[in-house]
């Protein structure tokens, strides 16, 4: 889902109203960061399934991409202070820098944001390896949550490091809290994969979920949900904002129903 595509393509917006957009105009407007809450980053989700809710097919989400699908995911980066994701799909997904199109740099300092967005890694035993294209990036900024005490050597990335208390577990609501107030952070765009969103859904940091839905039956070929099984206490309801269609492909923009106390 990392490609650019140059011609922009059509798609069809079935609610809420009948119409055609591109990713530009249908992502215009977003202001996520106007909506954060004073202690923590107002985070969306942006995922892709098959129909049959696989989240993977053969371990890689390509199989699942159309051109319209890639030209929302480059969009969305351009709306965000910075962009989350946890190491294995750092690796899996050979992250490089995360806005590569000029052009789209050019909407983000428009929107009076950064270039770049900050990158957001979640490694836990900071499994992550300085030759991955992301931390061999020099235009990059990297922000590695570990509980780890090492540190990564021979990163061309600037790379930057935020921890538990020695001998405590990874808190995903406090790092987002010190994101927020050491690092200036409103918006945060979390790519996943599973095993991460299966940790922010619980905590209650899940504000948005834009989810791709690619018109394929994955069966035995494909590989886990997009919330692997997350610890909920009961199914989180979510409200439809708007419903997208390209070449049998919806794109779903939904926010997250208040949880019961």
């Amino acid at each position: 889902m990392t490609g650019v595509d140059a011609r922009p393509v059509v798609l069809r917006r079935l609610l809420p109203e009948p119409g055609t957009v591109t990713a530009i105009e249908a992502l215009e407007g977003l202001a996520l960061a106007d909506l954060a809450a004073d202690h923590r980053p107002y985070l969306v989700l942006n995922m892709v399934a098959t129909a049959d809710g696989a989240a993977t097919v053969g371990h890689r989400t390509a199989p699942l991409s159309n051109p319209a699908d890639r030209q929302l995911f480059g969009e969305l980066r351009t709306h965000v202070d910075a962009v989350m994701v946890g190491a294995g799909t750092v690796r899996t997904e050979r992250y490089g820098r995360l806005v590569r199109d000029p052009a789209r740099r050019q909407r983000r300092v428009v929107r009076g944001l950064a270039p770049d967005p900050l990158a957001i890694v979640v490694s836990r035993r900071l499994t992550l390896t300085p030759d991955l294209p992301l931390l061999a990036d020099p235009h990059s900024r990297v922000v590695v949550i570990t509980a780890s005490d090492a540190e990564l050597s021979g990163c061309a990335a600037d790379v930057s490091y935020l921890r538990p208390a020695p001998g405590e577990e990874v808190d995903l609501a406090v790092m987002l809290a010190r994101l927020r107030t050491e690092h200036g952070v409103r918006s945060v765009l979390c790519e996943g994969g599973p095993t991460l969103n299966a940790s922010l859904l619980p905590a209650g940091l899940v504000d948005e979920l834009f989810l791709s839905i690619a018109p394929i039956l994955a069966g035995s070929t494909g590989s886990r949900s997009i919330i692997e099984e997350a610890p909920l206490r009961e199914p989180v309801g979510l409200h439809l904002v708007w419903l997208l269609e390209s070449d049998s492909q919806l794109f779903a923009r939904y926010t997250l129903r208040p949880q019961p106390a």
